[in-house]
């Protein structure tokens, strides 16, 4: 099933993302966090692509099979061209047309501090474009609430995105924001250049504060007064932390699905505990 048919049910679309096991790590341990999200029946699951940006790393094909085959949800892989060639591209298609993954998320990638990008794809709408040329593939895009860091401004920033829709993007899921006005003036400027795919808006939960200083400082998410005195006030006491994260998610999401937003993705980290406990106060909401 293609992202598109799911959002033709005229509902809010809820969906969650994982990411693949350390290198370190066996792919079998996604399976315990697979296990713990089972039953809260997201719309599909998106998988972040395999370390560094790897080719070789078949991780995100293998693991959205599992999601498809195993749990019979529909999976999103994403994949990124920073450290890709044309031809690492085309092979790595060939392996999601072989496991039947339909939907893919095309993004540039981060660029990795000492080693060299390649040159075949510049910007992700460049692979987009690619994408599309193949056949066969559903493509989702990112996009920045408060604006891209390289971007120069929210104009540039939207003439940006406008171009990744152009190519081939049918579905966009946002980057984490905190403030709900930002998502809804990004929102507005979206629809005003003409972007009208489906926009989901991408929730990510607190649970510390190391995570939410390394995240701000790679997206430039502005953090509201509420926000902060929430982390000041938790910031040593875990449990506490973890519970107001997930409060205050809910909160961002109960006003979202309000104002008719066209769908929520969760950022799980991983954590089957955090998105069963944020499905579990927002599942009757999304039904509507």
């Amino acid at each position: 099933m293609s992202i598109a048919d799911i959002f033709n049910k005229n509902r809010t679309v809820y969906s969650f993302e994982v990411f693949p096991p350390k290198r370190t790590s066996p792919i079998e341990t996604i399976i315990e966090t697979l296990d713990g999200l089972k039953g809260l029946n997201p719309d599909f699951i998106s998988v972040t692509y395999g370390a560094g940006g790897n080719p070789a790393d078949r991780s995100t094909c293998e693991i959205a099979s599992i999601i498809k085959n195993k749990y019979n949800i529909e999976p999103v892989a994403h994949l990124t061209c920073v450290q890709n060639s044309r031809s690492d591209i085309l092979a790595i298609l060939d392996d999601f047309r072989e496991k039947k993954i339909e939907n893919i998320m095309a993004l540039r990638g981060d660029i990795i501090p000492g080693r060299s990008p390649k040159t075949d794809f510049k910007y992700a709408s460049d692979l987009v474009e690619f994408i599309r040329k193949q056949g066969g593939f559903h493509i989702s895009g990112a996009c920045y609430p408060e604006g891209h860091v390289e971007s120069k401004d929210l104009i540039d920033d939207i003439h940006n995105l406008k171009k990744k829709v152009d190519a081939g993007a049918q579905h966009l899921v946002s980057q984490l924001f905190f403030d709900n006005s930002a998502f809804y003036s990004f929102l507005e400027r979206a629809r005003i250049a003409g972007i009208n795919v489906p926009i989901e808006a991408g929730i990510m939960p607190v649970l510390n504060k190391k995570q939410i200083e390394r995240m701000v400082s790679m997206t430039a998410a502005s953090l509201p007064a509420k926000f902060t005195k929430m982390i000041s006030k938790y910031e040593h006491h875990p449990e506490a932390l973890r519970d107001a994260g997930i409060a205050y998610a809910v909160d961002q999401i109960v006003d979202l699905i309000s104002n008719g937003v066209d769908g929520i993705h969760l950022y799980t980290m991983n954590n089957p505990l955090v998105a069963r406990r944020i499905t579990e106060c927002i599942s009757s909401l999304i039904a509507v």
